[in-house]
């Protein structure tokens, strides 16, 4: 299989990536984006984000409330057909779709993943 990316410093990426667990709190259905996506308010316990994330393939409205994701919160934000996306919900490609990335036991919204 081997793997793609020039090798990095480690601490460089824990300086320069800042991914942290969070709690999703309301998804909405957006018609408007180009590509199949929820609108996700998601919650790092200080502060909730807002995310188009592509998961509509695997998962119902229902499936991802009160679910616990990875994020990346520090990329900025990004204007998806006038929605303000402001974290990066990580994600692997499965067999039927985008398959979120999460904990394997819940954690303090906010904790932060190294």
């Amino acid at each position: 299989m081997g793997f793609d990316e020039a090798r990095i410093d480690p601490a460089r990426f824990l300086e320069d990536v800042e991914m942290r667990v969070g709690e999703v709190v309301a998804v909405e259905d957006f018609p408007e984006a180009r590509k199949d996506v929820y609108k996700l308010d998601v919650d790092f316990g200080e502060e909730t984000l807002q995310s188009a994330a592509g998961l509509t393939d695997v998962y119902d409205r229902d499936d991802l409330l009160g679910a616990q994701v990875v994020a990346v919160v520090n990329l900025g934000t990004v204007s998806i057909a006038g929605f303000e996306s402001e974290c990066l919900v990580t994600g692997v490609d499965g067999d039927e779709g985008v398959v979120h990335l999460t904990t394997e036991r819940d954690v303090e919204p906010g904790t932060r993943v190294y």
